[in-house]
């Protein structure tokens, strides 16, 4: 790994939890809208950003307060969706695997923990995440990826 792609992966991690701190109250529950989830689109320009969002999001479900669940399998679910998200064949396909990875998979245990249906979970949630990946993720990934390519 580059120093480049590891400053990189850091910054995103630190990004992301500041984000999910900053905005709480749309970050955890059965209707999310976490805005730090733009980043997760950035495994599709290069590998390095998995761990950088694995971590981020291990931090931020730690502040968080959602316990082991959050923690553990909302972390896992994450590298789960940003290594589909870098083997994705173009970037518009990009948001796919965080929007369903999360809607399903995080279901699972926010509606468990919150006492409430899962499918309406699982619509909310992927709802939330296709508004977020597409409208400032996918912006966030040309930014990124003139910077990328300005720079390689």
């Amino acid at each position: 790994m580059k120093t480049k792609d590891l400053v990189s992966a850091g910054l995103v991690a630190g990004i992301y939890v500041v984000l999910t701190v900053l905005f709480q109250p749309l970050s955890f529950g059965p209707v999310q809208f976490r805005i730090s989830e733009a980043f997760t689109v950035l495994p599709f320009l290069n590998p390095a950003f998995i761990p950088g969002l694995y971590v981020g999001v291990m931090v931020a479900n730690i502040i968080g307060g959602l316990g082991a669940w959050d923690i553990w399998f909302g972390s896992f679910l994450t590298l789960i969706a940003a290594f589909l998200t870098w083997k994705m064949p173009n970037k518009y396909l990009a948001p796919l695997p965080p929007i369903f990875v999360n809607a399903f998979g995080v279901s699972l245990y926010v509606s468990k923990l919150y006492e409430v249906p899962y499918w309406p979970t699982v619509i909310w949630i992927g709802v939330g995440q296709a508004v977020v990946t597409y409208a400032i993720g996918i912006p966030i990934l040309y930014m990124f990826q003139k910077y990328y390519n300005n720079n390689n």
